[in-house]
């Protein structure tokens, strides 16, 4: 594989589990962020080829006027249509993953560290060492998803329920930080740990 002088990190865990704070714990320590929903918007830029397909294919209602997607709008598309899902991932994993790829290949530090909340159900895993899973419970998920986004309870509810499931996300994991405290200097400590293994891993 083209990226195999590269140790990539996957972070991943469910909505409002904490993966950004993490991630920035991280780049604290100098290491590079490779965000997949940052990757994501940047596939679907104004002008761009795929977001004139999403145009055509759903109608240019799912355009805003400054030419952007109307996020909102296709998330509710997608989460009540399965054939629409299946439509839009077609269209735009090959897109991200290329995109991925590319900043894997730019980045300089030791190792960096791929930021995917679907990383496991869009079958990421292939790209990295080692998968880090931040961990919180389903209620405190929901509670501090509806806190920090306009959703609904029940939307966030939905969208943990179209995920992997907490325990199969788990299994999947080789480092886990638990952040059902939210005591940050905990979770600092934990990542400080995580940074020397890695590092560790990086030179080895």
């Amino acid at each position: 594989m083209t990226i195999a002088k590269k140790i990539v990190i996957g972070l991943t865990g469910g909505i409002g589990c904490g993966k950004t704070t993490v991630a920035n714990f991280f780049a604290n320590l100098g290491i590079d962020i490779i965000d997949a929903d940052i990757a994501a918007r940047k596939v679907v830029a104004p002008n761009s080829n795929a977001l004139l397909q999403i145009s055509q294919h759903f109608g240019k209602t799912f355009i805003m006027p400054d030419g952007t997607l109307n996020r909102a709008l296709l998330r509710s598309q997608i989460f009540s249509n399965e054939a629409d899902k299946q439509w839009l991932n077609h269209l735009l994993h090959p897109l991200i993953r290329q995109t991925i790829l590319e900043e894997i290949q730019q980045s300089q530090s030791p190792y960096c560290l791929l930021v995917a909340p679907l990383l496991i159900e869009n079958n990421l895993q292939s790209l990295v060492a080692r998968i880090l899973v931040i961990d919180i419970g389903e209620s405190a998920q929901v509670k501090r998803a509806v806190l920090r986004d306009p959703s609904s309870s029940d939307e966030i509810k939905r969208i943990i329920a179209s995920q992997i499931s907490r325990e199969a996300r788990l299994k999947h994991a080789d480092d886990i930080i638990d952040n059902s405290s939210s005591d940050l200097n905990l979770i600092k400590a934990s990542v400080i740990k995580l940074d020397q293994k890695y590092r560790n891993l990086a030179t080895s």
